[in-house]
């Protein structure tokens, strides 16, 4: 109701401000953006590992659990009273561990929350800056997130601005890494007495260069991949519109001419 609610108050705030004004919308895939975010994926993918493990843990604690109270279940009449109740709380001991296990991984300040905040937040702030900037540099009013819980009953792709966050992601990224690599070899000329860096230091420069120029290389390739995808898709789409309208239409001749040749009989 909530969402319901601020999607009918945000259109009515739209609708009353057109009068005013033009407004200038835009909307991203937020989902797409992060999936062509290197190291993006790879924190999710450090943090899907991590949740894996903690699972698998919580998940063995479990089953020992359910063991001992099996054990305790058959082992109840052949038991004293006492043998019983120091079971039953070895039972209780481990019940409440494994609460406080599920708690100090899952739980509102859990390790969970605190590992996705120091590896996936970062990133996150890097697309709503860059948000930020595309929309204060374009004069957006409005930038929705279409794989949000907003329902959008149809969007225009000329208004999608996902690969314009993409590339500026990337442009910031490639001034941080000639920014990063022009302080190096500052501070390398400063720590040698003389004025020409030694071979080992020179090598590792260019290393670092031609790795960043790689990754670079590799993103626009990996672009140019999903854009040939997109149009082969598209192709295929418009592929079958055209044979089912072919079909259709040899189908409707088909009835006109049985239909024809029942009148002539």
């Amino acid at each position: 109701m909530k969402k319901i609610f601020f999607t009918i108050v945000l259109l009515l705030s739209v609708t009353f401000s057109w009068s005013q004004r033009n407004q200038i919308i835009a909307y991203i895939d937020m989902e797409y953006i992060l999936e062509n975010v290197p190291e993006y994926v790879e924190a999710q993918n450090t943090l899907d590992a991590k949740v894996t493990k903690w699972k698998s843990k919580l998940d063995k604690e479990a089953r020992h659990i359910e063991v001992l109270k099996s054990d305790l279940a058959n082992e109840k009449v052949i038991l004293t009273k006492d043998l019983i109740e120091e079971k039953e709380e070895e039972i209780t001991l481990k019940q409440e561990e494994l609460r406080r296990l599920e708690s100090l991984y899952f739980g509102p300040s859990g390790d969970m929350f605190m590992v996705r905040k120091q590896l996936v937040k970062p990133i996150q702030d890097q697309v709503y800056n860059a948000i930020q900037a595309i929309s204060k540099r374009k004069k957006y009013d409005f930038v929705f997130d279409k794989s949000s819980d907003l329902v959008m009953l149809f969007s225009n792709k000329k208004y999608d601005i996902s690969e314009l966050v993409l590339s500026t992601i990337n442009r910031t990224r490639l001034i941080d890494e000639k920014n990063e690599i022009r302080n190096e070899k500052r501070n390398a000329r400063k720590a040698v007495p003389s004025k020409e860096l030694s071979d080992k230091q020179e090598e590792l420069l260019r290393k670092k260069e031609e790795a960043a120029a790689k990754s670079l290389a590799d993103k626009e390739a990996k672009k140019k991949i999903l854009e040939e995808k997109k149009k082969s898709l598209i192709e295929k789409r418009e592929a079958k519109r055209t044979l089912l309208r072919e079909k259709k239409e040899a189908l409707r001749k088909k009835k006109e001419a049985e239909k024809k040749e029942n009148n002539n009989n």
